[in-house]
């Protein structure tokens, strides 16, 4: 198996596996993604923004991870007001509890300190939160939403 950096040649398979992850999470696929995915994907890798892991195994991929780097107004608690968002944690059902999520993981906690983010957050899924906690993740206040 192959850990690597996705580009902009596999931002294809990342949409795919980003709509399989979201169907996975109980959310029903009632409208097509398609355009809106490709174009996300192509504007943060392009702008740095976001860095997302793969892992392939005989040239499939696998597994993903990402860490979207948002810049928010500096705090006391967060000089630099960059903060790390955890997100596209997937591993394919055949793949599960080998430690690819933690490996995966590991990674992007290594890219957030080699830029020098203090501040990572994410949201969890039953199925993730004890991989987080392991790393000393602590459950805050679920965020708050307002649908238009």
């Amino acid at each position: 198996m192959n850990y690597r950096i996705g580009t902009k040649e596999d931002i294809p398979v990342m949409a795919e596996i980003r709509k399989q992850q979201l169907i996975d999470e109980g959310i029903s696929p009632d409208i097509n993604i398609d355009e809106e995915l490709l174009r996300y994907f192509d504007d943060k890798l392009s702008d740095g923004s976001l860095v997302e892991w793969l892992l392939e195994d005989n040239n499939k991929i696998v597994a993903t991870a990402a860490i979207l780097f948002l810049e928010l107004p500096p705090t006391y608690t967060n000089r630099s007001g960059i903060r790390g968002y955890i997100t596209n944690m997937y591993t394919a059902p055949a793949y599960r509890g080998k430690g690819i999520a933690t490996s995966m993981l590991e990674k992007l906690i290594e890219e957030a300190r080699s830029r020098c983010v203090n501040k990572i957050f994410l949201g969890a899924s039953s199925l993730g939160k004890p991989v987080y906690k392991k790393f000393g993740f602590m459950e805050k206040d679920q965020w708050m939403e307002l649908d238009l």
